[in-house]
């Protein structure tokens, strides 16, 4: 800002040009309401693929134009942050990591936000003259959770700073984050008005944000009669999906009606195929068990990503609500593995008819933690707590699963996301979904079992926790037929694992797998490694400490042995670049799920020669930070997998586990969980085609890839992002700048 431009004067000029451009909006939008006409145009159709996904995102918008300027926050998302103990420890600084660095900024947002926010009061009243139809104010989920938080700021506030109050409120709720990056934004973008002339087109720009936030903030009047609003010509059999033309006419159908599957619903017409390859899914709403059913056999999917292209979430894409629909199934009771719960948001992702049933939550803390996470559980009946036996220093409980029980059978998913607001929303994650498998007419260790071993494996994962509190489901597992399941488990228990015991866990046990179905020697000799993953742990002071010895030898196992030449193996390791995470859709705070810090970065600067940049731009994510961890074998072309590993574990010796003893044991810190896809038990001879690009994957076995091959590797400017240095150089997207404590 220049020296002669003051912030009261910036301040009376943003309020007389929001003004102008207010009253200019009014006659605008009055205009409109009355000549708009019901006809489908290119613009309708494209936000209309998903109506649920886009009442949502609209939610969002409305809410993220009223708000002043906060600091967004450090997420405590799962990582392997096993080698310091205070980053566990729930007061620690990196609680509250990101900051605004300027404190004129701060009193002048101040400023401006109060003038905005009296002129939008002035303008409501206006608008009131001119509209007196508007949409029944009922409440939603997400009205629900926003009342959750604001009663829970309530409490925190008496105890904690005013910084660290506007952290507390974002980490509750991705929305939140949203209303704050969102206005911090506009400011930066009215601030450097002030430094230059703006040219025409800016001035445009500026002009249409204004309009746009004027008519958000004007179209969120509660009303009392849905009938107040002008009839739809086309009533109950409208087949428009765009929101504002539901806010705009009345219907004889209920709010609720575009949220009901597609197959029983007579009130649209048949929907129009849109091209995905060898995809069946059609345009219009989706069920489900038709999202499922179109992934098959490969059954692997990412979550759903709030602000992208909706054709990037239709095909090998599930929401934490699809997976627990009715359309997949009627659920008796369930039970969640996992590192993170949100017990309250938890809830909210079950339908109505199944927040009753049976729900045991199986986690990993200890001390005040555990004692936090059971009394926000006891304002639930139906939900118990199984705390699993963490006896290394510094392990965690990263397993991330769900076992779902229906009157027909029973559900496994193994997955990578917190059962928290913020990893369902804007990050990428990923997760195998199991066929439905049906009861064996007697409870058996050896009937109803896989190809692959699954069943086997599963019992003894989970007979590795010794808790009784899940003698109960080993039984369903027992009672169950799970011959259809064509992926082999892979996972981690904290322990020093000698003898058979060795091979049964962490990267031995890939090793043992990869060497009795691997790939041929001569077929991948030239094929690299790829690791994916979203922390990083103390590998050691040189590559050959364990990275590219013990581990790389697993990973770069072939069938029939494990003894190749290591150093002609490429190893390729994706981890987001600084301005990955400063681009991304979250902005620096996606970067609170991505622990590497600057200490452990020191002692292994080697790391940095194998890192590649996250690109997912055929699955529409290279905005959306991810949080997902994945291994796998590609051709240099990048077109087929010798295999594909899925996982809760990040790149660490705590999850894979490391040698001891000269190889005599494998010692493990913490639990994790993932599923390996080997080409042969999908009906393929060595290898599965894969690929990124929307269009062609869902219904073949066409493998999803959930990032770009080739991979591309960081160029000079590249670095990795660091999560506990600032980052002050350039604001994110959302305007805002990373200053941890300390920093």
């Amino acid at each position: 800002m220049a020296a002669n431009f003051s912030d009261e004067d910036f301040a009376r000029q943003l309020q007389a040009q929001f003004d102008a451009e207010s009253l200019q909006t009014d006659l605008e939008t009055t205009a409109n309401r009355v000549t708009s006409s019901h006809s489908v145009s290119d613009s309708d159709s494209d936000i209309t693929l998903d109506p649920e996904l886009e009442q949502d995102r609209l939610a969002f918008n409305i809410n993220e134009k009223n708000t002043s300027i906060t600091c967004p926050s450090v997420s405590d998302s799962d990582s392997d942050r096993t080698l310091s103990p205070d980053l566990f420890d729930g007061d620690s600084p990196l609680k509250d990591m990101s900051h605004n660095s300027n404190n004129n900024v701060n009193k002048l947002s101040k400023h401006t936000s109060s003038s905005i926010k009296k002129s939008s009061e002035r303008q409501r009243t206006e608008k009131g003259l001119h509209k007196r139809c508007s949409k029944t104010h009922e409440i939603s989920d997400s009205e629900e959770e926003a009342e959750y938080v604001r009663k829970d700021d309530k409490k925190s506030k008496s105890h904690v700073s005013p910084v660290s109050y506007s952290h507390e409120r974002n980490k509750k709720s991705p929305s939140n984050q949203q209303k704050s990056s969102e206005h911090s934004s506009s400011f930066h973008e009215a601030r450097s008005s002030g430094q230059k002339k703006q040219s025409p087109g800016e001035k445009d720009r500026e002009s249409i944000s204004l309009k746009r936030k004027r008519t958000l903030i004007l179209d969120d009047e509660p009303s009392s009669n849905k009938k107040e609003k002008p009839a739809c010509q086309y009533g109950s059999k409208c087949y428009r999906k765009n929101p504002s033309h539901k806010e705009d006419f009345y219907h004889a159908v209920d709010d609720d009606a575009e949220h009901r599957p597609s197959s029983s619903s007579s009130s649209h017409p048949p929907p129009k195929k849109i091209k995905t390859g060898g995809s069946s899914l059609a345009r219009g709403p989706l069920t489900p068990s038709s999202v499922y059913e179109d992934a098959q056999p490969l059954s692997f999917f990412l979550t759903k990503v709030h602000g992208i292209d909706n054709k990037y979430n239709r095909a090998c894409s599930m929401d934490v609500k699809d997976i627990l629909s009715p359309d997949m199934g009627n659920l008796v009771a369930s039970c969640q593995f996992n590192y993170m719960f949100e017990i309250p948001w938890l809830m909210k992702q079950y339908p109505q008819q199944f927040r009753s049933k049976p729900l045991l939550l199986v986690h990993g803390f200890k001390g005040p933690n555990k004692s936090s996470l059971e009394a926000e559980g006891s304002a639930y009946s139906n939900i118990r707590f199984c705390q699993a036996r963490l006896d290394m220093p510094y392990g965690t409980h990263h397993t991330k699963m769900m076992f779902l029980l229906y009157d027909n059978g029973m559900r496994v998913v193994i997955h990578t996301s917190n059962m928290i607001e913020r990893d369902w929303f804007q990050k990428t994650q990923g997760m195998w979904i199991s066929p439905l498998f049906p009861k064996l007419p007697k409870p058996s260790s050896t009937q109803g079992e896989s190809p692959t071993g699954f069943k086997h494996d599963l019992l003894e994962y989970v007979s590795a926790y010794q808790a009784y509190q899940l003698k109960e489901w080993k039984d369903h597992i027992f009672s169950h037929d799970m011959s259809s399941a064509r992926v082999f488990i892979v996972g981690s228990c904290p322990g020093r694992h000698a003898g058979d015991k060795k091979s049964r866990f962490g990267h031995m046990r890939l090793r043992r797998l990869l060497h009795e179905h691997g790939p041929e020697k001569e077929l991948v000799k030239t094929w690299p490694v790829v690791g994916q993953y979203s922390s990083v742990g103390t590998l050691g002071p040189a590559k050959e400490t364990w990275l590219c010895t013990e581990w790389l030898q697993s990973l770069a196992t072939v069938k029939g042995t494990s003894s190749v030449p290591l150093m002609t193996i490429p190893l390729q390791l994706i981890f987001p670049t600084k301005d990955d995470v400063r681009t991304s859709l979250e902005g620096y705070p996606a970067g609170g799920s991505i622990p590497y810090s600057i200490h452990v970065a020191k002692k292994q600067p080697y790391l940095h020669t194998f890192l590649n940049q996250w690109k997912s731009k055929g699955r529409g994510r290279s905005r959306a930070m991810p949080h997902i961890k994945t291994y796998t074998r590609p051709s240099p072309s990048g077109k087929e997998l010798a295999w594909f590993l899925v996982t809760s574990a990040n790149m660490s010796k705590a999850a894979w586990g490391a040698m001891e003893k000269k190889g005599a044991q494998l010692m493990i810190r913490s639990y994790e969980l993932g599923v390996l896809f080997i080409p042969k038990f999908f009906g393929e001879k060595n290898t599965l085609r894969t690929s990124s690009d929307v269009e062609s994957i869902g219904g073949s076995n066409v493998f999803p890839i959930p990032y770009d091959l080739p991979v591309t590797p960081y160029t000079k400017a590249d670095k990795p992002w660091i999560w506990d240095i600032a980052h002050k150089e350039l604001p994110d997207t959302n305007g805002n700048m990373w200053c941890p404590p300390g920093s």
